[in-house]
């Protein structure tokens, strides 16, 4: 079948444009009424070593543990490379000891499903893979072995509906990808051992720097456990067989921006100032709601999550499944599927908002908490409007 791409408009423009197009899944939106103002107080041209640079990065680490109730035995610092960073620096450093299963369910958590099996070469490795828009069988996962899993697919729209499938008396450790959930959903650290995510996702920082949090039982792996393989200098949390706890402290391992530090506080205020980790949840499931609405009225699209259970409130992935477009073959789909984020953006009324490369051909909505639950209602029939563009008549 061959589509039209260039048909004639069918539907009017909206009237109504959201005041902030930014969607995109990462970097994210800036907090509700953010200016390059909130870094005039930046320590810049200093060394990161000083004492007043060193506090400010001490203060993104307290005021993020506080927001996220971390508990008071774990240790958080801040790490090289973003979110990726800090799972590499897990996995790096904590993997070999036992068994490991990999939850492999979208892109990243695939990518550290390639890296545990091809880069680290273990031999004691089991990958539990789902297609996109699904989750693999939690039941399959053993707790003498240690686990690796995305507790929310950034680029499937998929989340772990809760860790009752977590052993609370497990052997082995749970590392967990939390980038795109952390601030937006309730963590469940009773289950978890390594959490790790970046400051550009739902406080809408910006990138490069990770934070790694570790519980006394990953603490206790990194003391009692040699990995058989060389590590880099940026991986390497323990001297002398202790944990280097000036890490833990804001003594990071590189020279962080302290541009960006700056920026990160600002969105921890603002997630103070408006209530919380409560408040950033609920803004978030806001966002989810308003696009679920939109769904069930709406009989061209659905949601790439099989399970409403698992849909995400940050990363929100769509799929097109009017009866033309399902007809067509992959690369139709594809080139189809681009059009609608491309007349959008030419819009200016969002930006980003295309599935991941390496997803199903649709849509992928960033609904975290700095974006504004007005903003998506009012992308929504815009969305409804490029569809119409590329619908064939």
């Amino acid at each position: 079948m061959t589509l039209a791409l260039d048909a004639a408009p069918v539907a009017a423009k909206p009237a109504l444009r959201p005041a902030n197009p930014d969607f995109s899944s990462g970097p994210c939106a800036k907090r509700p009424g953010w200016s390059l103002d909130a870094l005039s107080g930046a320590l810049l041209g200093r060394s990161h070593r000083a004492a007043g640079p060193k506090a400010r990065l001490a203060e993104v680490i307290d005021r993020s543990r506080a927001i996220l109730g971390l508990p008071q035995d774990w240790v958080l610092g801040i790490v090289p490379g973003s979110d990726t960073g800090a799972v590499e620096m897990a996995m790096w450093s904590l993997l070999g000891a036992r068994g490991v299963d990999i939850l492999a369910f979208e892109s990243f958590s695939g990518a550290w499903a390639t890296d545990v099996v091809k880069q680290l070469k273990l031999a004691d490795a089991r990958v539990l893979s789902a297609p996109y828009g699904g989750l693999p069988d939690l039941a399959q996962v053993d707790p003498v072995r240690d686990v690796v899993l995305a507790w929310n697919g950034t680029t499937s729209g998929v989340r772990l509906p809760d860790a009752e499938w977590i052993a609370g008396d497990r052997e082995g450790l749970v590392i967990c990808d939390a980038t795109s959930a952390a601030f937006a959903m309730a963590l469940p650290f009773e289950k978890l051992d390594v959490v790790t995510w970046s400051w550009q996702k739902v406080l809408g920082g910006e990138a490069a720097h990770g934070m790694l949090a570790l519980s006394p039982r990953a603490v206790a792996r990194l003391e009692s456990y040699k990995p058989a393989w060389p590590l880099p200098k940026v991986f390497r949390l323990t001297s002398g067989g202790k944990l280097s706890a000036g890490i833990f402290r804001g003594e990071t391992i590189n020279t962080p921006s302290m541009l960006c530090v700056e920026d990160a506080l600002d969105g921890l205020r603002w997630a103070e100032g408006i209530g919380g980790l409560p408040a950033l949840i609920a803004r978030s499931e806001a966002n989810l709601a308003a696009v679920v609405a939109w769904v069930e009225r709406t009989p061209w699209v659905d949601f790439l999550a099989a399970d409403p259970a698992t849909r995400s409130c940050t990363s929100i992935c769509l799929r097109i499944t009017a009866p033309w477009f399902t007809a067509l073959t992959p690369d139709e789909q594809a080139k189809a599927a681009k059009r609608l984020p491309s007349l959008l953006d030419k819009e200016g009324v969002a930006f980003d908002v295309a599935s991941y490369r390496d997803a199903p051909p649709g849509l992928r909505i960033w609904g975290g908490a700095t974006v504004e639950t007005a903003d998506i209602e009012a992308l929504l029939p815009w969305l409804d409007w490029a569809y119409a563009q590329v619908c064939p008549a």
